[in-house]
């Protein structure tokens, strides 16, 4: 009988019964409101709203009534009992406007959302600054998204700023240049380096080609073959000599279409660097189109 008391009293605290126990007392430290999103194929009514925004003044901390659509909702006239008032002030709701904007403008060529905040920081900047009034916001937000693609490395041509805006180049780069001014920031010199993966992605040229047509910018550049020339239009050229060196050639017209500048623009460079060809080519390069045939222009 002894015996027999002994197991009993074993299995009552066996280890799975005990974490069973435990288990019942365990604190739910879920949200306490209930979600209806997935009962209904309508609009989620949680009774929480949109994350802080801290880059408007009042935190966007703000509550919106919904539309109703029982009858205690409306008067014996039709109309709504429940009125929202006006709570965003006019400059939130211009930063809010100009934020969905640069949004919109970065979604269209694929940067990253540390490219869109920084972004928003500048453009608010600039707002509060009141810098630049009589500039259509549509504008400041373009130079402003330029500015942040080069300060975080990711530069991108005012080309390309301009066709994914609204806003003319030459406008973008007044615009950018008295944001500079203003903010009293500067952004890094670009390099024939920052746009050359790209241009050549874009090319769908192999690595060799690519490997070779940063070779020979870069060298260009060292030898100062190309003196007062834009790094974009040296790009361009190196890429085009690259190319028709190898067995993967692109036209002037393509490489103008990717890299956003015209077809004399890139024989101009072409003919500096095209002297001292040579020179510019790595060691290792496989040529399927010799040197010395390469075309003159």
């Amino acid at each position: 009988m002894g015996l027999l008391m002994i197991i009993v009293v074993r299995l009552q605290y066996t280890p799975i019964d005990f974490m069973m126990h435990l288990g019942d007392r365990v604190i739910d430290v879920g949200s306490e409101w209930r979600t209806f999103s997935n009962d209904k194929a309508t609009k989620d009514p949680s009774r929480v709203g949109d994350a802080q925004n801290p880059l408007l003044s009042n935190g966007d901390l703000s509550t919106m009534i919904g539309k109703g659509t029982g009858a205690a909702s409306f008067d014996e006239f039709g109309n709504s009992k429940y009125q929202n008032r006006r709570t965003m002030s006019s400059s939130d709701r211009a930063m809010m406007n100009a934020f969905k904007e640069i949004t919109t403008m970065a979604d269209r060529i694929n940067l990253p959302r540390n490219i869109v905040d920084r972004t928003n920081n500048l453009f608010k900047q600039v707002y509060e600054q009141k810098s630049l009034k009589g500039r259509a916001n549509d504008a400041i937000a373009s130079a402003c998204l330029y500015i942040a693609c080069r300060q975080e490395g990711v530069p991108r041509t005012f080309k390309e700023i301009c066709a994914v805006s609204r806003i003319s180049k030459k406008e973008i780069g007044r615009c950018f240049k008295l944001i500079l001014k203003a903010l009293e920031t500067s952004v890094d010199l670009i390099t024939t380096g920052d746009f050359m993966s790209r241009f050549c992605s874009n090319l769908c040229l192999p690595k060799q080609v690519q490997m070779a047509a940063t070779h020979i910018a870069r060298k260009a550049v060292e030898l100062d073959l190309v003196p007062g020339r834009s790094p974009i239009s040296v790009a361009a050229a190196a890429i085009y000599m690259a190319s028709q060196a190898s067995a993967e050639k692109r036209t002037q017209k393509e490489i103008g279409d990717i890299a956003g500048v015209a077809d004399v623009t890139i024989r101009q460079s072409y003919r500096l660097i095209y002297p001292r060809a040579p020179d510019l080519f790595p060691s290792d390069f496989k040529f399927d189109t010799p040197v010395d045939k390469l075309p003159q222009l």
